[in-house]
């Protein structure tokens, strides 16, 4: 248990577990984008896949409290890497001069924190219904929880959909960095590997910021139909 404790808290297995972590939320997030995307579908898509999840409270609940505890890990594991940094350099650089580094790899701090910040506005927004008590009043045809609406009109808000968009670049722009330094910090990097593991990194995190933010443009090109509303605070 000790040998355990020391490998958690040390440099290595703080980015081991960043890394793995960040794998774990990297499937989520491709898998929420897939189900989110059915808004292209109508109302009666998007409002039947939620309805199925809804049907399968056990599951979905373990998906979520999975979910907290990779981020909380996730969270932990950073700011543990950043003091161990910041304690093996106590003497910052009186000139700083990034040579290779990206802009996303010089902010990943900065740009969890944001991405942070947005989740939870997202699962308070969407989830909890807490910023927007209303609606809960919203039903479909069918009697069914009308997730669709909700997403259109909270998309139709510019506001609303511009934070969202400029939150979806940043988390890519965190994405970006952290897919490739998942393998770096899992040891499966080699330099014939690095060109191909950059690429695919910015192709899923391109993929990821397209997929998710097609939906508050579409909304606000009205490209999707609305079909319902209700008076919003």
């Amino acid at each position: 248990m000790r040998w355990l404790m020391n490998v958690l808290t040390s440099s290595i297995g703080a980015k081991a577990l960043m890394a793995a972590t960040g794998l774990i939320l990297v499937l989520f997030l491709v898998g929420h984008m897939v189900g989110n995307l059915q808004l292209f579908g109508g109302p009666d898509m998007l409002n039947g896949y939620a309805e199925f999840l809804h049907s399968k409270p056990l599951v979905l609940w373990v998906v979520r409290l999975g979910m907290i505890a990779a981020v909380l890990l996730h969270i932990l594991s950073s700011i543990r890497l950043t003091l161990l940094n910041n304690r093996a350099r106590p003497t910052a650089y009186k000139l700083k001069r990034p040579i290779s580094s990206t802009f996303a790899s010089r902010n990943m701090f900065l740009t969890g924190l944001v991405v942070a910040a947005f989740v939870t506005y997202h699962l308070l927004h969407f989830t909890f219904r807490a910023t927007h008590p209303a609606f809960a009043t919203l039903k479909d045809a069918h009697g069914r929880f009308d997730v669709y609406s909700m997403v259109v009109q909270s998309f139709s808000d510019p506001l609303i959909a511009g934070a969202y968009i400029v939150a979806l670049v940043l988390l890519g722009l965190h994405l970006w960095h952290a897919i490739g330094s998942t393998f770096q910090s899992l040891g499966l990097m080699s330099p014939k590997l690095q060109p191909i593991v950059s690429a695919m990194s910015l192709a899923l995190a391109g993929l990821l910021v397209l997929g998710n933010v097609a939906m508050p443009i579409a909304v606000l090109l009205g490209l999707v139909a609305r079909t319902q509303g209700v008076t919003l605070p």
